[in-house]
């Protein structure tokens, strides 16, 4: 949503428009969290008055989905890709320079295979 998107990012990575949406999601997550879980507590709570449980409920289904966190997705910061991301390195497995990291200490070993 263009309302929660930052005016200037803060972003080192790649950038099209997915990674841009899914940088706002986390933001908007991040600000929003508290806020959420104190409602969520409201909620769950069977002690307080049914009105007020059902005030929070209405007030947390009234809130926008960026503040869900599943509305976050894990990205590749090389290639915005969504899929096959391995979450320690926040890169994908199939992109370019992913092989060249993982496969760097193979080519840089003195060691061979084949000792002789």
């Amino acid at each position: 949503m263009a309302q929660f998107r930052a005016k200037k990012l803060d972003l080192s990575c790649f950038v099209n428009i997915k990674v841009i949406r899914d940088h706002t999601k986390r933001k908007v997550f991040e600000q929003y969290e508290t806020q959420r879980q104190a409602l969520r507590y409201i909620i769950r709570n069977t002690t307080l008055p049914q009105r007020a449980r059902a005030q929070a409920q209405l007030q947390l289904s009234q809130m926008h989905a960026y503040t869900r966190f599943t509305q976050i997705n894990n990205r590749c910061i090389e290639g915005g890709k969504s899929r096959g991301v391995i979450r320690h390195f926040r890169m994908a497995r199939v992109s370019g320079a992913s092989h060249m990291v993982f496969q760097l200490p193979l080519l840089n070993s003195s060691h061979s295979i084949r000792s002789e």
